[in-house]
């Protein structure tokens, strides 16, 4: 039996709920970005947004005797941290400040309690840090995977949402941070060799970069208030796929057709991932542009723009041909990329 891809499926339900049907807009803004936007009439909008994550897709637990463990297993405590840093990186993305998030929960047999403390403790702990309560949500069993479902809400000035629709010919393309880590070091995790060949603190920085996200909201906060930015989301399957979600949206509002062009020599690549490719003979631009789960954010901005976040300037956006429209075109090497597909 076939099974349309990710995209087009969220393309199908987009087709069916098109917001017109509701009597259009009014500053609504629905499927298609980082978080939804709903005005609130009191000069803020209200940013709305949900994730899933689920076990033996998105992460792997140590399992009760004969089944999964070793050391590409996250701990309960740095899943709960994760599950919260993912979502309330949707809101860094639009330049919103978090407010709250809403935790749902499937528990299985395997999970105990000494678990779900440490699970919320790493929740708590994430949650304490950007100020972000827990209001709620909803438990049950599951029959063998532990499924994990947080939305999140947060605000932001009236009209001020930073969307991925804002690109234009001529903008830089930019990102916050470094690049690949945490591919690098869910790779790294997955190697029965990789602890013994690279210096304990190298390992360490790469599975805390991969298990411990931290969301750019001071960034993101910083970078909608400037009024440079065109577009903006954060990094979650890699750029070769969320710079095309930008160029996408952004093609559609602007009337014309756009590309990108990356300059793959000006990638921010920390110390520790050249090393590691180094070690394994791997190629660090397959991490920087197709890892995922950076969350860094991506953005665009008009030439000679004051930007007030440290951030690395990595291409820009130009007009295409219809025929090439959402083509990026990677310079410095012969390869192409794609980025993470959930399915």
């Amino acid at each position: 039996m076939s099974r349309r891809g990710e995209f087009s499926l969220i393309g199908k339900i987009d087709g069916l709920f098109p917001l017109k049907d509701w009597g259009g807009t009014g500053g609504l803004v629905g499927i298609g970005d980082d978080c939804a936007v709903i005005p609130r009439g009191d000069g803020r909008d209200t940013l709305v947004s949900t994730d899933l994550l689920i076990e033996g897709v998105h992460f792997l637990l140590e399992r009760a005797p004969g089944r999964h463990g070793g050391p590409s297993c996250i701990s309960p405590f740095d899943l709960g941290w994760k599950s919260a840093a993912v979502n309330i990186s949707d809101v860094a993305a639009m330049g919103g400040r978090p407010s709250a998030t809403f935790l749902s929960i499937a528990v299985p047999d395997h999970i105990d309690d000494a678990f779900l403390d440490e699970f919320l403790r790493g929740y708590r702990e994430i949650s304490l840090k950007y100020g972000v309560p827990l209001l709620g949500g909803d438990t049950t069993s599951s029959k063998d995977s532990l499924c994990i479902n947080v939305a999140v809400m947060g605000e932001c000035p009236s009209g001020g949402a930073v969307l991925r629709s804002g690109a234009l010919p001529g903008d830089l393309v930019c990102v916050t941070g470094n690049l690949g880590d945490s591919a690098a070091g869910l790779d790294f995790l997955l190697r029965p060799d990789g602890v013994s060949r690279i210096p304990s603190e190298y390992a360490e920085y790469l599975a805390q970069r991969h298990f411990r996200p931290e969301p750019r909201v001071r960034e993101g906060l910083s970078l909608a208030a400037c009024g440079s930015v065109g577009a903006m989301m954060d990094i979650s399957d890699g750029i070769a796929s969320d710079l095309r979600h930008i160029l996408k949206a952004s093609s559609a509002v602007c009337g014309t057709a756009l590309a990108a062009e990356i300059d793959t020599a000006s990638l921010p690549l920390s110390k520790t991932l050249s090393a590691f490719c180094d070690t394994f003979g791997l190629d660090p631009l397959d991490f920087a542009l197709s890892g995922g789960e950076d969350y860094e954010l991506l953005f665009t901005c008009r030439p000679l723009a004051d930007i007030p976040v440290p951030h690395t300037v990595i291409g820009n956006i130009r007009e295409a041909a219809p025929a090439d429209g959402n083509h990026i075109s990677w310079l410095g090497t012969g390869k192409d990329f794609q980025g993470f597909r959930h399915f």
